[in-house]
């Protein structure tokens, strides 16, 4: 899908963010990445304008159950969004550079603040499930191991060679979020903490959740952190939240075992909460 030469690449991204500013008259500033069984917000959206990822030039296209693939421009209570419905994952044989494609056509088009979701393994023991989570920080396992999306050349057109990852997630967002929540009833289960990343596609073994909890990971997923890694590339601020599906397993006497129905399960509950929390942050961002 990309060519080699670093040009050719911005020229890529240039090309797919000129095509959807010549296709819709909406300029948003808030990309809302929606994870696993969250692309219920971008139903939410009034004054739709649907893209799905196919009719994309450059785009890439999604595989999973549960993402549906289509990019949303609309707003939601008045303010104007872009939602992904549908994101892509590096355990689907996608390059991070692909993984990542997106957030980088939202800064040409002239976001400013991400939001991303997902559904997560609770490694805190203190977390119950159906918990947000407000992501405050992360662990890249994949990056420590060379899987990094802005390995290769950098091109200066989107941010710097050695970007600063301590102030990733923005506190002022952070900030607000807390307080949305509480005036919306959500803060009896908004937590705070630190999401990991793991390639997967395999669900954690014991040995690995209790390697996670000594880490100081919080939670526990699959996605957002290669988003979150190019978004602050090219200087968009970033709210993380996570939605808390399942407990880990760190017990071999536990019956417990991870599954995928389950994760979508917990969604469902706790999605309306989760659209709402976002729904109404998003006006005062």
């Amino acid at each position: 899908m990309h060519n080699s030469t670093a040009i050719e690449e911005y020229e890529d991204y240039k090309e797919t963010a000129d095509w959807i500013l010549a296709q819709t008259n909406q300029r948003p500033k808030v990309a809302i990445i929606c994870g696993s069984g969250l692309g219920g917000l971008a139903d939410l959206l009034e004054d739709k304008t649907v893209f799905p990822y196919e009719s994309i030039p450059r785009f890439p296209t999604s595989t999973v159950q549960g993402h549906a693939g289509k990019l949303v421009f609309g707003k939601l209570q008045g303010r104007e969004c872009v939602c992904m419905q549908g994101r892509f994952h590096f355990y689907e044989g996608y390059d991070m550079h692909t993984v990542t494609y997106p957030v980088r056509v939202f800064s040409l088009l002239g976001v400013e603040t991400l939001i991303v979701t997902n559904a997560a393994g609770g490694v805190n023991e203190a977390y119950s499930v159906a918990d947000i989570m407000l992501i405050k920080d992360h662990i890249n396992m994949p990056g420590f191991a060379g899987q990094n999306p802005l390995c290769g050349h950098n091109d200066e057109r989107f941010g710097v060679r050695f970007p600063c990852m301590s102030d990733a997630y923005d506190r002022r967002l952070r900030d607000l979020a807390k307080q949305t929540a509480a005036e919306q009833g959500c803060g009896s289960f908004l937590q705070e903490g630190v999401y990991c990343m793991l390639a997967g596609p395999t669900y954690e073994t014991i040995a690995e959740c209790r390697f996670l909890q000594t880490l100081g990971a919080d939670a526990v997923g699959m996605s957002t952190v290669p988003e979150v890694v190019v978004a602050r590339h090219c200087g968009l601020r970033v709210l993380g939240l996570s939605l808390i599906t399942n407990k880990v397993v760190t017990d071999y006497d536990s019956e417990e075992k991870a599954n995928h129905e389950e994760v979508l399960q917990t969604t469902k509950r706790r999605a309306r909460d989760l659209q709402r929390l976002v729904r109404h942050l998003v006006t005062k961002i």
